[in-house]
């Protein structure tokens, strides 16, 4: 009786969270930038990304793999979500950091590139050359340290037209600084489904492997991935404010409960079979 009592008392405190209520915090307004929206810098505003997520990318437009051919945009796609990244070949400081970065994120992650996903740069210099994107191409493939699956990383040079419908169609935004003679621009990936339409986003210049593997698992329609995923999935969900995922409290607490409550039914089998033995063997 002792035992019955005990284990109803937890399973009473276990389940209670399954059924909590989660109420919204309330909503808060942002500008896209820490500074107020009259206080930031006219060249500030020229820079980012403005999420277009569900929309397709121009898959006709015309660009060039690192052999110099011309092929379409969507010939990229169509059996893997992709990973995209903009970048140019000759930019002396940002983009080499956005590259290397996702390279080695995706060292840790548990997919293949060529086999789950592909990797798509494509510069927005109309000066950048098949041979730098040739180049590029095998310093980062080495990177990442699967030198097999270079056919599925693919950085690809372009003519204005195609470069402004590829940037304008996920939100890009840059400039030219004569100052510096470089551009200023936006870090960042984009994930996209294998149809080609924009599914995640993810800023900065360093890749959580975590965030990564739940953007591709999202991007594939939840085609590639483990049981694994599909909890992480339940425990963290993609905030397209700061692109990235955070965790909800409340489904880790519902999950937590449910876990203790399996826990509990089996110890209640457990000591119903032990009563069982040791009523036999009496």
């Amino acid at each position: 009786m002792r035992t019955s009592a005990l284990v109803a008392l937890f399973s009473a405190l276990a389940i209670s969270p399954l059924f909590a209520q989660e109420f919204p915090s309330p909503a808060r307004e942002t500008t896209g930038s820490t500074l107020p929206a009259k206080t930031v810098p006219t060249p500030l505003k020229n820079i980012g990304y403005d999420q277009k997520l569900g929309e397709s990318l121009p898959l006709l437009a015309i660009v060039r793999n690192e052999a110099g051919r011309e092929v379409p945009l969507g010939s990229f796609f169509g059996e893997r979500p992709v990973i995209l990244a903009l970048a140019y070949f000759r930019c002396p400081m940002l983009c080499n950091v956005v590259m290397d970065d996702l390279a080695t994120s995706l060292k840790v992650v548990p997919f293949t590139a060529g086999k789950e996903y592909d990797v798509v740069i494509v510069s927005f210099d109309p000066k950048d050359t098949p041979s730098l994107a040739k180049a590029k191409k095998e310093e980062v493939v080495a990177r990442y340290g699967k030198r097999e699956t270079a056919p599925a990383w693919h950085f690809l040079t372009a003519k204005p037209p195609a470069i402004a419908a590829i940037t304008q169609s996920v939100g890009f935004r840059y400039y030219w600084d004569t100052d510096t003679k470089q551009f200023a621009h936006a870090a960042g990936i984009v994930l996209l489904t294998p149809k080609g339409r924009i599914s995640r986003y993810i800023y900065g210049v360093e890749f959580p492997a975590r965030d990564i593997r739940l953007a591709l698992v999202e991007a594939s329609g939840e085609k590639i991935g483990s049981v694994v995923d599909q909890v992480l999935l339940f425990c963290f969900h993609y905030n397209p404010v700061i692109g990235k995922y955070s965790a909800v409290a409340m489904n880790i607490i519902r999950l937590g409960g449910a876990i203790t409550v399996v826990g509990l039914l089996l110890m209640v089998v457990l000591l119903r079979r032990r009563e069982n033995d040791s009523l036999g063997s009496a």
